[in-house]
């Protein structure tokens, strides 16, 4: 089949104010036609400037193109890549590239009628681990969650406190449940030296983006100071080239992409292969969007999907109707061509 027609856009979100950039360069929606009229949807990132790249650059290297195997979309993938280099290699131009790479797999699903997971390979895991990532751990108990990650920024040495209250919060709640903690880039070297000794009791998987990932020498050296809790990151990160980087340095024991950041499903499977040849685990953020949850369920991905619990209980901004949904603190990929989810118009 060949694609005729490539279009991104940025669907009516309704932020919360602030300076957080999600405000202005949230997902986007990228549309991909066919000759023989079959669509691909994906899901990327980088708001109206992400939609200015599809649509006034790399479309253009798109329509013509013959789609019929995963091979055919490697090959997309790296012309995308390279078109968009003098701008590109990451941020908002690899945001862009993971729409419409996601697009191609969706494509591709719904022409052979296969679920993305079919066409990655074979199915190794039935159902997936949740964990949840939120901030009212009653509900996630009572929604049969056994994992959950709260989040913390770094103000002053009051936090220290407010950190140490609310994972013996969690605990009293779930003693047995596997608790993370994401601090988003506002803990430096000496805080998450201290935090790692005042929250040792609990018993802490892993510290989600201490530092910047500017940081690398200072990860490494973080590393094993703080064990046995884990440093997480990767969200930030994009394409193979940046998590090769990491891998030398040795900066992080787990890593966290994003398939809707980083490159899409191709640029994911890449990065899964060079985590295995470094012998690093990979949980991948946002896992439980259903983009995520194809790959997990046929890679070498850790056994766990991240969720939001709003996901759940603001229908209203629901973009992707008919996705899966967590029970008993399981989620599971829809057994359905491309990724089995469609779009909810009004909200573009």
């Amino acid at each position: 089949m060949k694609i005729t027609n490539v279009k991104a856009v940025y669907p009516k979100w309704s932020h919360q104010p602030g300076k957080v950039w999600q405000k202005c360069f949230w997902q986007i929606v990228v549309r991909i036609d066919t000759d023989i009229g079959v669509i691909g949807y994906g899901y990327g990132g980088g708001g109206e400037p992400g939609v200015l790249v599809i649509n006034k650059h790399l479309r253009h290297h798109l329509e013509g193109v013959e789609v019929n195997s995963v091979d055919d979309i490697r090959k997309i993938w790296d012309s995308l890549y390279l078109a968009s280099l003098p701008y590109g290699r990451t941020g908002i131009a690899l945001m862009a590239i993971s729409g419409i790479d996601l697009a191609l797999w969706d494509l591709l699903g719904h022409a052979e009628k296969k679920p993305v997971y079919d066409l990655i390979g074979i199915r190794t895991k039935k159902q997936i681990r949740a964990y949840a990532s939120c901030s009212d751990f009653k509900l996630a108990r009572d929604l049969g969650y056994n994992a959950v990650k709260f989040f913390h920024q770094w103000k002053g040495d009051s936090d220290y406190d407010e950190a140490v209250e609310m994972a013996s919060h969690i605990r009293n709640l779930l003693p047995n449940a596997l608790l993370m903690v994401d601090c988003y880039l506002s803990w430096d070297y000496a805080v998450t030296l201290e935090m790692s000794r005042r929250l040792s009791e609990f018993d802490i998987y892993w510290f989600e983006d201490v530092l910047s990932p500017d940081h690398l020498e200072e990860l490494a050296s973080l590393r094993p100071k703080i064990k046995p809790v884990l440093l997480a990151g990767g969200e930030h990160d994009f394409s193979p080239k940046t998590f090769q980087t990491i891998a030398q340095t040795g900066a992080l024991d787990l890593w966290q992409p994003d398939i809707t950041w980083c490159g899409g499903m191709t640029a994911g499977l890449r990065i899964m292969s060079l985590a295995k040849s470094h012998n690093i685990p990979v949980v991948l953020h946002r896992g439980g969007e259903v983009w995520g949850l194809h790959l997990i369920a046929v890679s070498d991905c850790m056994d766990l999907a991240e969720t939001l619990l709003e996901h759940w209980t603001t229908p209203e901004k629901t973009l992707w109707l008919e996705e899966p949904r967590v029970e008993n603190g399981i989620i599971c990929p829809l057994d359905l061509p491309g990724f089995g989810v469609h779009l909810n118009e009004d909200m573009l």
